[in-house]
């Protein structure tokens, strides 16, 4: 191949982004995924996978996506509306309704599509969207596809979103979209306050639960049952490569009449194969198992006090929230990025989050606590941190 000019400016800015410590390089994973797991031929501890029940590869998810291979096949060669959907698609999507309390829901191949499919199809020029300004970025994306007026509300300020809401007030249709948890700071949408302020002035109410679906709740059905206003919200977006087996496949759910345009309109979904049948069993499986499982809801919640509690106690910042995402603050790339690798070294696998992914000046590293975490395993984690703040002058040592 020749040397093309785009190489060549691209080994530079490759190059910055290595000096300046935001350069994000993959480590790989040579185990399955798990609270334990080996990297570079080392065991470790796994602080950084969404996988807050533990549920991924649980014998029963594994089974079900063996099953769902062997009566369903391997994939569909197809997108849904020509020759794509089996009757186990259906089957998949009025669970998923039935376990958010909606008429019906609609399968994608990630949350990211499920996002980037929703706002163009329903939202047009006379129309307004109000997204939180830390929303992730399929969601985003997502508005860029759309044609309707955009307002971007300061996270979680009400007094703000009321102020782009009257601005809005002429508008034939308005939504307000926010995640429901915020993935990089572990904090939830103040969806009460939201839910009276779209009361108030006629907007639809819509969120992406995907880091809620599964562990928040008294029953796991999410951030909006863990506030109180599951029944309020219009259109829920969530996938099933968190907490719901942390495989893959997204879903919308909403009323009848929203997912059956979606499947007229939502271009993500026209034309993305279909999510693999093994995947939906596996996903089926997963939500069977969400609805019994209170212990390992409670064990989380255990896990997240005693490690917020620990760190703390080590002299750390923790963003403050009650989801099991706790962001230990740094402020500086560089100093991040060096905790990871010290963590690492002690057999405590986490990863640092820099911009763009987070706000210049906002680095972090960002532990996501599972109900498979053991005792040991999260005394282990505390006792590396203590180390790593002696070793780097760090954490108030």
């Amino acid at each position: 191949m020749p040397d093309i000019a785009i190489n060549s400016f691209l080994r530079e800015q490759l190059a910055d982004l290595k000096t300046k410590g935001l350069y994000k390089s993959e480590r790989r994973i040579e185990t399955p995924q798990n609270p334990g797991i080996t990297v570079n031929g080392r065991p470790v501890v796994n602080f950084c996978a969404n996988n807050y029940l533990g549920l991924a590869n649980h014998p029963e998810i594994v089974q079900a996506a063996r099953d769902g291979l062997d009566q369903w096949g391997f994939g569909l060669s197809s997108v849904r509306f020509i020759c794509g959907t089996q009757e186990i698609h259906k089957q998949a999507e009025a669970q998923i309704a039935t376990f958010f309390r909606r008429p019906d829901s609609i399968l994608y191949i990630s949350c990211f599509d499920a996002n980037g499919g929703l706002f163009e199809p329903l939202l047009g020029e006379r129309d307004a969207i109000l997204s939180d300004e830390l929303n992730h970025a399929s969601i985003i994306d997502g508005v860029r596809l759309c044609k309707a007026q955009r307002g971007r509300y300061k996270h979680s300020d009400m007094t703000d979103l009321r102020a782009k809401l009257v601005e809005a007030k002429d508008c034939r249709f308005k939504m307000i979209f926010t995640d429901s948890v915020f993935s990089m700071d572990g904090d939830l949408a103040k969806l009460p306050d939201i839910c009276e302020l779209a009361d108030e002035f006629g907007a639809i109410v819509a969120i992406d639960d995907c880091h809620g679906t599964g562990h928040l709740g008294a029953t796991g059905r999410g951030a909006a049952e863990e506030l109180g206003v599951l029944d309020r919200i219009d259109i829920i977006t969530s996938t099933l490569g968190k907490t719901l087996g942390g495989a893959s496949g997204g879903f919308t759910a909403a009323s009848a009449e929203i997912v059956d345009w979606l499947r007229n309109r939502s271009r993500p979904y026209l034309f993305s194969n279909s999510v693999p049948p093994s995947l939906v069993a596996a996903g089926m499986k997963a939500l069977d198992l969400v609805d019994t499982s209170v212990e390992l809801r409670a064990k989380l919640k255990a896990n997240t006090a005693k490690m917020r509690s620990g760190l703390e106690a080590a002299g750390y910042t923790v963003k403050p929230g009650p989801t099991p995402i706790l962001p230990v603050m740094f402020g500086d790339a560089a100093v991040a990025g060096k905790v990871a690798e010290a963590l690492l070294a002690k057999g405590i696998y986490v990863i640092a989050f820099s911009f763009p992914v987070v706000p210049q000046g906002q680095a972090r590293i960002r532990l996501q606590v599972s109900a498979a975490h053991s005792d040991e395993q999260i005394d282990a984690a505390l006792t590396a941190f203590r180390e790593v703040g002696r070793e780097l002058g760090i954490a108030g040592y």
